[in-house]
């Protein structure tokens, strides 16, 4: 999200990508029809990034079976992420919905005009091949109540040429990863990952602890914080060609919404959100619990969601009340304070590492994982086998 939205800030001087990105826009059912005027954002928007499996040829070598096997043709949205991004002070709160979880899907209507059925309960992931990117919008926004106002689907091949663009991203890891599935084999301590292998840190499941989606998103979820860090440290975009490469791959491999398709409007959801604080850019898995009828997917909790959707309205910080352990996909390091804290009376405890968090801040349920990108975690691999 941070990089599609950074990438571009220059991609607007680039007058031939515009074209490319208006050729592939896609109109999101019930959702605006186009971009605001300038300065129209200070009210606060939401940017729907899905990252969907698709065959590409480019890299079939990399995938086998993947572009002639028995689901080639099908295209899921394996990484489905809500942006929200708040009025004054601005906020960002990221939430990440699990690929097995079950929902109910409104009836939508394709790119080419053709009517898909709706449906009571189906898995999330599901709903761009069923219906495209439109139909991942409406979803999203049946479920959550927020409506869509961007959205953009890249496919797992732009990740690869990405993450080399910009000399790859940081990880840490609290025990190793060694998955069969993906190919990935990393120990323990930080590592720089790019190209492939940052594709196989965001696919890796089973080289997790507990090998679920859940443990997955928490990984995924590493990688962007880093990202984000790293984006907005100054080191990437201070150098032009770099910057001005990484706006082709990225508006070169985009299917946007209309509301997305001149790049100068994506310039300008840049320029919304690039003085947020890593502190207030707060990553969050949907609200979720196990679906009693299978225990392999999971279901929304509603009433945890709906704490987190008020506190989005009102635009007060959330507090992930959450303490992970061994069994969840990271480790979630305490916040390091910005302020030396002041020496109490000889004798006393030390102060703890983790500040006290604003009075107006919304605390989650405690099944509702998450972190902010002030904080840095480290996944947990799976080392029982």
């Amino acid at each position: 999200m941070v990089l599609v939205s950074t990438a571009a800030v220059v991609g607007y001087v680039v007058s031939d990508l515009t074209a490319a990105v208006a050729h592939n826009s896609v109109q999101l059912e019930g959702g605006p029809t186009t971009a605001p005027d300038i300065g129209a954002y200070k009210n606060g928007f939401n940017l729907l990034v899905v990252g969907i499996d698709a065959c590409e040829p480019k890299y079939a070598d990399l995938f086998p079976g993947r572009c002639d096997g028995p689901d080639a043709s099908s295209v899921n949205n394996d990484v489905t992420v809500l942006m929200h991004v708040s009025n004054s002070p601005r906020r960002i709160t990221v939430v990440s919905f699990p690929r097995d979880m079950i929902v109910p899907v409104p009836s939508c209507t394709t790119k080419d005009g053709t009517n898909v059925s709706a449906q009571s309960a189906a898995q999330i992931n599901t709903t761009y091949d069923e219906g495209g990117l439109s139909c991942v919008a409406k979803t999203v926004s049946a479920l959550s109540g927020q409506q869509v106002d961007f959205a953009a689907a890249v496919n797992f091949g732009t990740v690869i040429d990405i993450t080399n663009a910009i000399g790859g991203v940081q990880v840490c890891l609290a025990t190793p990863i060694d998955d069969a599935y993906t190919g990935l084999n990393l120990s323990t301590g930080e590592h720089t990952i790019q190209g492939l292998q940052a594709l196989q840190f965001l696919r890796t499941r089973h080289g997790l602890v507990s090998g679920s989606d859940l443990a997955r998103i928490g990984n995924q979820q590493q990688y962007l914080a880093s990202l984000a860090r790293q984006l907005t440290s100054g080191k990437v975009l201070s150098n032009v060609p770099e910057v001005l490469k990484i706006a082709t791959i990225a508006l070169t491999n985009l299917e946007a919404s209309t509301t997305l398709k001149n790049p100068a409007t994506i310039l300008q959801l840049a320029l919304a959100v690039k003085d947020v604080q890593p502190s207030d850019i707060t990553f969050i898995q949907y609200p979720n619990v196990t679906d009693p009828d299978n225990p392999n997917r999971v279901i929304p909790d509603a009433p945890s969601a709906q704490t987190l959707w008020s506190a989005v309205a009102a635009n007060q910080p959330v507090l992930i009340t959450h303490q992970n352990t061994v069994n969840d996909g990271v480790t979630v390091e305490p916040t390091t304070p910005t302020d030396a804290p002041t020496p109490g009376p000889a004798g006393s405890a030390a102060p703890t590492s983790t500040p006290t968090p604003a009075a107006s801040a919304v605390p989650l349920s405690d099944n509702v994982r998450g972190s902010t990108a002030a904080q840095q975690t480290c996944t947990n691999g799976d080392t029982s086998g």
